[in-house]
């Protein structure tokens, strides 16, 4: 790249830097601190020293399902979600609590501050049949705008926490999504392993909460990725202008989503052509 090209990215960067000054950005990331998680902290870390406010939820499936593995356990799941017993918790706590201080490690080895934001996500058993499994009551955002003002980067662990101290597993990306709402967040991330959401082949720039919707009851969008869909309606529907699914395994993906005219992924907004005045 020549340095007109340089400039011209700076150029194309700054309506956006502008626009999201100040403003909360919930992101969730995976688990596997691997090279590509590396590289997507780098980018928050940026984000961070250009004035936006990231907040981070992680994920840890892939982890949790190693470490079963390694004391017996068949990870089990009941219409797409894991079941979560005793000997399960443990697992998901520990594994959590590992990725939850290496994210911590790799933001101050960029120089840059953050923390556990623990205890934030308050829950109740979802259903008996799923076990320890936690539906979100609410989210404790004393704790996380506290480390916002003192220009520290939150993380959080998807754990939620009972009425009498009770721990419960929880979707990640269901999880981020209501960090979103509770934080008035100006928008969602999510990073996933695909480029978005694929209707026909092809990957969808824009779709609206409604047309998202149908595409689910149609079969369209499957498996893993309805969680995730469901996590950016959710939150569209209620705080959030905007959502995104992007591609987390391609270099400064997050940048090019926040920062370009193009962006990249696929954007969920509340209607086509139509912004939601909340």
């Amino acid at each position: 790249m020549d340095l007109h090209q340089k400039t011209s990215v700076l150029i194309e960067a700054l309506p956006y830097i502008k626009k999201f000054k100040e403003k909360i950005v919930v992101i969730k990331v995976g688990g596997n601190a691997s090279s590509e998680l590396a590289g997507i902290i780098e980018d928050i870390v940026l984000l961070k020293h250009i004035g936006i406010k990231p907040v981070i939820v992680h994920g840890g499936g892939p982890e949790i399902d190693q470490e079963l593995v390694k004391i017996g356990i068949i990870p089990k799941f009941v219409n797409g979600l894991r079941y979560t017993d005793e000997a399960t918790m443990k697992v998901v706590g520990n594994v959590f609590r590992k990725i939850n201080d290496e994210i911590v490690g790799i933001i101050k080895a960029h120089e840059a501050d953050a923390a556990d934001a623990a205890d934030a996500i308050k829950s109740k058993q979802k259903d008996e049949q799923l076990g320890l499994v936690g539906e979100i009551t609410g989210i404790e955002t004393g704790r996380v705008h506290k480390l916002l003002r003192s220009e520290c980067i939150p993380v959080i662990s998807p754990v939620g926490i009972g009425a009498n101290g009770e721990i419960f597993n929880i979707n990640a990306d269901t999880a981020a999504s209501h960090v979103a709402v509770a934080l008035n967040a100006e928008k969602l991330t999510i990073l996933t392993n695909v480029d978005g959401i694929m209707i026909d082949g092809k990957t969808l720039p824009h779709i609206d909460i409604e047309h998202a919707e149908s595409e689910i009851e149609k079969g369209a969008i499957n498996k893993g990725m309805i969680p995730k869909v469901q996590a950016c309606i959710f939150a569209v529907r209620n705080k959030c202008p905007k959502a995104h699914l992007i591609n987390g395994l391609v270099p400064h993906s997050l940048l090019l989503e926040i920062f370009t005219d193009k962006g990249v992924g696929t954007e969920i907004v509340y209607k086509n052509g139509y912004e939601k005045n909340y």
